[in-house]
């Protein structure tokens, strides 16, 4: 009898040694995971993101992970339930959006960036343009925009050319980007005559030439808010990045990139 006790406590014993050995691995196991951060982006961004995110990660050790896409389409992904902790897009209105439909935490938007609009045409193209006026001319059939209800960008150029009263003269001359990097690929390809692109696209390839750059007045000021998803379970990490964000360092790459950097207030 005492030596079938004596053989339960020592089994009893083991068991508990199993149990504590199991949960002390998936404490390490959790510890040594990777922490990581999801960001949608707006695509004109992605040189820039991709170059402050592996700076971000060597002296955080948080993992990025980029989306990106037309900030309309990011917008409904979003409001589709797609999961994400920092959204940053080329314009106002889809964070307006989202604020509307109760997505964003609180107070988090910050303004990042600001950006313009040029004329670009192939670099072997023998087109001058001085004024917008000059879009209208025969020689100029095919002129390429983002599309205007999903691209900030073609928003801006469909303002610009509407202020200037050529919004329908252009209108049957116009071929419609999904995102402004596909926009921009119409005349690297040969495909259009000329495109209405972001200027920080124009660093992206040396197979263009920019024509003329739009006058500020004709359309909406371009700023790049960044904002915090409300559904984050990594609140606090996607205010640290943000922050990064306004950074000396990330300031710099941006300004590489042609992006004018804003400074917090």
């Amino acid at each position: 009898m005492k030596k079938t006790v004596q053989q339960s406590v020592k089994f009893l014993t083991a068991i508990g040694l199993v149990l504590v050995f199991t949960v002390l691995s998936g404490c390490t196991t959790d510890k040594q995971k990777p922490i990581e951060l999801s960001v949608f982006a707006a695509i004109s961004l992605t040189d820039a993101l991709g170059e402050i995110g592996t700076a971000f990660t060597a002296e955080s050790g948080i993992k990025v992970y980029y989306n990106f896409e037309a900030s309309t389409t990011l917008q409904r992904q979003l409001e589709k339930g797609a999961s994400a902790d920092v959204f940053i897009s080329a314009s106002p209105r889809q964070v307006v959006a989202l604020e509307t439909n109760g997505l964003l935490e609180a107070e988090s938007r910050q303004d990042l960036l600001t950006n313009r609009l040029v004329l670009v045409s192939d670099k072997t193209a023998k087109i001058s343009v001085e004024t917008l006026d000059n879009l209208a001319v025969p020689e100029i059939s095919r002129i390429a925009i983002g599309h205007p209800n999903i691209v900030p960008a073609g928003t801006y150029a469909k303002e610009a050319l509407t202020h200037f009263g050529l919004w329908e003269t252009l209108h049957s001359k116009l071929i419609f980007g999904m995102d402004v990097r596909a926009t921009l690929a119409y005349v690297t390809a040969g495909n259009v005559d000329i495109a209405i692109v972001y200027k920080t696209d124009t660093t992206l390839t040396e197979n263009i030439k920019v024509l003329y750059q739009l006058p500020p007045e004709a359309y909406t000021p371009i700023v790049y808010p960044a904002v915090i998803m409300k559904s984050s379970p990594r609140k606090q990490l996607a205010r640290r990045f943000i922050t990064y964000l306004h950074s000396m360092k990330s300031g710099e790459i941006f300004e590489k990139h042609g992006f004018a950097f804003l400074v917090r207030k």
